[in-house]
């Protein structure tokens, strides 16, 4: 792997060099032409990154409530019994079809998979605001993780959209919209739940949000992805649609690449996409980088299961240990959590990464998540404000510590492996949250979960 990354990309010049009907080759010219700070890609990645990460979290506050109006539980305690299916509905859709849309976006590029990722978003996450079932519901959840592709895609994107300069910068815009995801989705679940119950003058009992009481806060989310959606028709394509540059990358030594791939008739015809490109490194054989992806591996297991877990442990009542809470203390609780994080990311990390190192602060902060989960049984017993004061304050630390984590993870994972490769193939699976990691290197395809 050190002879690997030795390798060094050269820009080169020159009409021959460049595609006038590549996209990807437009997108260079405009990044090498470009002064200043990108703020109208970086904004189609926000906006499109937070698309992703609303409907992710804004069904926790009121999923317990949504299963008990179902009636398919017979008794409260099993209530979080088959809210798991739901929750989990939606992870195993993701992870089951990951592999299939970073195949599409490798070849078709990744505006085609944006616009339709963003698309199935406003259907589904529509239909399943308007579930009266709860096999209606799962369905919907597991079709929306089936279609929704934008995680992987869009840090690709944010990586080949700007300049190397603005990289990090670019990356960075993408884990700090899910950060704001945590903030709004909550609060918009928590709040626009049952808003039949809680705003009785403003809505009736006969009106829809009366007889659908979760329709609203999917609703506000699918109205704001169909803006990203109309927005999202005029971003660039990145893709490039010629295989030279990872031809280069891969043989910077050797022979002179082809557009064409040899057929055994030897007439010199082929496509440029199905050309198998050689590489002597295999991620598999890359121990440090397979090290991270384990150990990330086991952290997101806790990372959703705790996600899952709060909002149903919170909303049950104290005779089962829980907090009693209502869906709208715990939109609150996970908005606060969620603007903590916010500060933290913007604020507090960067000094804290240059002062102690990032290995200090993984090691800390994994360190530090045992203890502090440990005592969460032991909040259930205060009340009042000592309740709601120890909560928010153990949700904001959790949620420090673990992006601290998820941080260090994606720059161990930048530095285990070479970065343009990573870059330019198949780049979306390699951080795909709970998905499947797909790497194609000499034809070969290797599936690991991340």
């Amino acid at each position: 792997m050190a002879d690997d990354a030795g390798i060094v990309l050269l820009e080169k010049k020159g009409d021959d060099d460049d595609h006038q009907n590549c996209p990807g080759c437009n997108i260079d010219r405009l990044k090498q032409e470009q002064r200043g700070v990108p703020y109208i890609n970086l904004s189609f990645i926000w906006l499109v990154s937070l698309c992703t990460a609303l409907p992710i979290s804004s069904l926790f506050p009121y999923l317990y409530f949504m299963i008990r109006d179902f009636h398919i539980a017979k008794e409260e305690e099993d209530i979080g019994f088959y809210a798991g299916f739901v929750a989990s509905s939606f992870m195993i859709g993701r992870a089951m079809t990951s592999i299939f849309w970073g195949k599409l976006a490798d070849r078709y590029g990744r505006k085609p998979i944006i616009l339709i990722g963003t698309f199935t978003v406003i259907i589904f996450n529509t239909l399943f605001g308007l579930s009266t079932s709860f096999w209606l519901a799962i369905s919907t959840r597991f079709l929306l993780g089936c279609f929704n592709c934008l995680l992987g895609v869009i840090r690709a994107y944010a990586a080949e959209v700007v300049s190397e300069e603005y990289t990090a910068l670019s990356l960075s815009v993408v884990s700090t919209s899910r950060g704001i995801g945590l903030i709004l989705g909550p609060a918009i679940g928590g709040y626009l739940a049952q808003p039949a119950e809680k705003y009785p003058k403003i809505f009736s009992q006969s009106s829809v949000f009366g007889r659908f009481p979760y329709f609203l806060p999917s609703l506000v989310i699918s109205v704001y992805a169909t803006g990203v959606l109309i927005a999202c028709w005029w971003i660039p394509e990145t893709l490039h649609t010629h295989c030279r540059v990872a031809h280069e990358m891969l043989n910077p030594n050797g022979p002179g690449y082809s557009p064409y791939e040899v057929n055994n008739d030897g007439n010199g015809e082929g496509e440029c996409g199905d050309q198998k490109l050689k590489s002597e490194g295999s991620l598999m054989r890359n121990r440090p980088l397979m090290a991270v992806i384990i150990v990330y591996c086991v952290f997101s297991l806790q990372e959703i299961a705790y996600s899952e877990i709060f909002s149903l442990w919170a909303v049950s009542d104290r005779s089962y240990g829980g907090l009693s809470f209502s869906s709208q203390d715990v939109g609150e609780v996970l908005a606060i959590s969620g603007l903590g994080l916010l500060v933290f990311q913007l604020l507090v990390y960067p000094p804290l990464e240059k002062t102690l190192g990032l290995l200090v602060i993984i090691r800390l902060s994994a360190f530090m998540l045992i203890p502090l989960l440990s005592c969460y049984p032991s909040i259930a017993t205060l009340s009042g404000v000592a309740l709601h004061l120890v909560i928010n304050c153990a949700s904001i630390l959790k949620n420090a510590l673990s992006i601290s984590l998820v941080t260090g993870f994606f720059i161990l994972l930048n530095k285990a492996v070479v970065w343009f490769l990573v870059r330019f193939i198949e780049y979306p699976f390699l951080l795909f949250f709970l998905g499947i990691s797909y790497c194609k290197f000499d034809g070969t395809k290797y599936s690991n979960i991340v």
